[in-house]
Parts: structure tokens; C-alpha cells; sequence
């Protein structure tokens, strides 16, 4: 993905991420359970995203369907290594304390962050 997407381009990538592919009609309404949007925004939004190559789009009906040009890992991927670049000067390390000492991680979750560095470590 070459251009960082925005908090609402984001917001529809995942919703496209967990549907698999989508009208504007159908992304409005699951934005609009949350949000008070109008449905004229959301398609300036996905046709603006089209244009940028984040979304693709199946034409060949008079309702387009749309879906994500990008896996979610990759675009993920993608996002904290921005992130990490340029918040955290390249340090995972600063990163991962930042972000452990945001929240309140469970045991469970703690357990598997340990298994994943133990993975790393026998690398």
C-alpha cells in the first residue's frame, strides 16, 4: 500500500477486511450503527479510495461492489513499521512498552506476547 490511509479510510478497510466485499449502501449502514455519517460521505469516501488504489471495484452491476485491494496483515504490517519509524525512532522495543503500558493486558494475553518472544528468540 503506498499511501497511509486515514481514520475513516481505516474504518471502512476493516469493515471491507471482515465482509469481504460490499456496497456503499451496505458500508453506510454498518458505519451509521456508530456514527452519524451521510450516505453521500461514505461514497465520496470509497470512490476516493478507489481512485487511490486502496479499494477495487466490481463494475459489471449497476450497484458496484467494492472490496479491500490490500490483505489486512500486510496493510497492518505496513502501518506499525510507519509507525514505528517515526514515532518510536525505529525502536520495537519502545514501541511495544508504549504499548503495553497503554492498557491493562490480561494474563492470557500476557502469556501469549511471552510465547511469541520465546518463538523470536528460537528463531
Amino acid at each position: 500500500m503506498q499511501t497511509k490511509p486515514t481514520e475513516s479510510e481505516l474504518e471502512i478497510l476493516s469493515l471491507l477486511w471482515s465482509m469481504k466485499k460490499a456496497t456503499v449502501r451496505e458500508i453506510h449502514e454498518k458505519l451509521a450503527e456508530t456514527k452519524d455519517t451521510g450516505y453521500t460521505t461514505t461514497l465520496k469516501i470509497m470512490q476516493i479510495m478507489h481512485a487511490k488504489g486502496m479499494l477495487k471495484r466490481d463494475e459489471q452491476n449497476r450497484t458496484h461492489i467494492y472490496y479491500p485491494a490490500f490483505d489486512e496483515k500486510d496493510t497492518q504490517k505496513n502501518l506499525v513499521s510507519n509507525f514505528m519509524a517515526t514515532a518510536f525512532g525505529g525502536s520495537a522495543k519502545n514501541l511495544v512498552m508504549q504499548a503495553l503500558g497503554q492498557g491493562n493486558p490480561s494474563k492470557e494475553e500476557l502469556d501469549e506476547i511471552r510465547a511469541y518472544l520465546d518463538q523470536l528468540e528460537n528463531k
